[in-house]
């Protein structure tokens, strides 16, 4: 697999940096590549460093990433949960179109401020997702009570979209590995995480809008309380996906229960959680996993997809035969 040439991107980003405030000495430089592609800014005439994100093109619509702005924006002036805020070109867009030379397409940006925090190390979990669970429980609450402004638009996260017949991070079976047993036994989990959540119900109480990528990597410990960035993922979806969202890539990890435990407490510590509601998190558990799946399938181009691979789809296959052994 070619290395991702992200030379044409840092000539446009460079060149583009006086669309907003920051300083001609400002220096950019790649920190990550996945859905999108994230810039630090250093600027020698800012005190802090900045964050530019360049949308990956056709995932969101203008609208749909004018939409995330503000619930961000109502998130921080409400004081639900500690994150950066977006800041605003020299024109007053937050959004801004990036080309040049050498881009596959123009690229929506928008910078963020910088906040202090470092991601979570495994070390770090137990007490990470006890502070989690109750801003989780937060961001659901204002989600539930928050009056959407008009023409607010983002993705739904169902059956359909995410494991079905119009997948948006496309079809689990094309990632690398799913064939032969491996396929017929994530095919099995799949079909039973359909029919539980179909059980499990799709009202007001079950689905809203949610975060749906509160992973390691989007979470920053070190302050009074966890951090959360990151929300280009947000849209309609089940409420306790975003517990399992947190565990992505540790589904594994023989210290889950525990940090379920951790989660549950600190959610029930601001909302309630039913028991039914407990009990179907392994199925979140798995369908997060099977999502995780999909997005190596389709992201192939990225270093992270491939330094999983195959082998992570034989793993899941295991985690797979263990929930069928419970739910199948």
């Amino acid at each position: 697999m070619d290395e991702f040439d992200f030379a044409p991107y840092d000539r446009m980003v460079a060149a583009s940096l006086a669309r907003w405030e920051v300083g001609p000495r400002a220096v950019a430089r790649v920190i990550n590549h996945s859905e999108n592609i994230t810039y630090r800014i250093d600027d020698p005439d800012r005190a802090t460093p900045l964050i530019l994100r360049l949308h990956r093109p056709g995932y969101h619509t203008d609208a749909a990433i004018l939409s995330e702005l503000h619930w961000l924006a109502a998130l921080r002036g409400d004081g639900v949960v500690r994150t950066a805020p977006a800041l605003n070109g020299r024109d007053g867009a937050l959004l801004q179109v990036l080309d040049g030379p050498g881009v596959d397409a123009p690229r929506r940006a928008v910078l963020f401020g910088f906040l202090d925090g470092r991601e979570p190390a495994e070390g770090d979990m137990l007490a990470t997702m006890g502070q989690l669970g109750a801003v989780t429980a937060r961001l659901h609450r204002h989600a539930r009570s928050w009056a959407r402004p008009a023409g607010f638009t983002r993705q739904s996260w169902d059956m359909a979209s995410m494991l079905g017949e119009r997948p948006i991070w496309g079809h689990w079976h094309a990632a690398p590995g799913a064939t032969g047993e491996a396929r017929g036994v994530l095919a099995r989990a799949v079909a039973t995480i359909g029919r539980r959540l179909a059980a499990f119900g799709d009202g007001p109480d079950r689905r809203g809008l949610i975060h749906a990528d509160l992973r390691a990597a989007n979470l920053l410990v070190g302050g009074p309380e966890v951090a959360v960035i990151d929300f280009d993922d947000c849209g309609f979806g089940w409420f306790l996906y975003d517990y399992a969202t947190t565990l992505t890539f540790m589904e594994e990890n023989a210290s889950v229960p525990e940090w379920t435990a951790a989660w549950v407490a600190g959610y029930r510590a601001v909302m309630p959680l039913s028991a039914v509601e407990e009990a179907e998190l392994p199925t979140f558990l798995l369908l997060r996993r099977m999502m995780a799946v999909c997005w190596i399938g389709s992201h192939m181009e990225t270093e992270l997809a491939q330094s999983l691979g195959a082998g992570f789809v034989h793993a899941s296959r295991d985690l797979a035969e263990g929930y069928l052994a419970r739910f199948g």
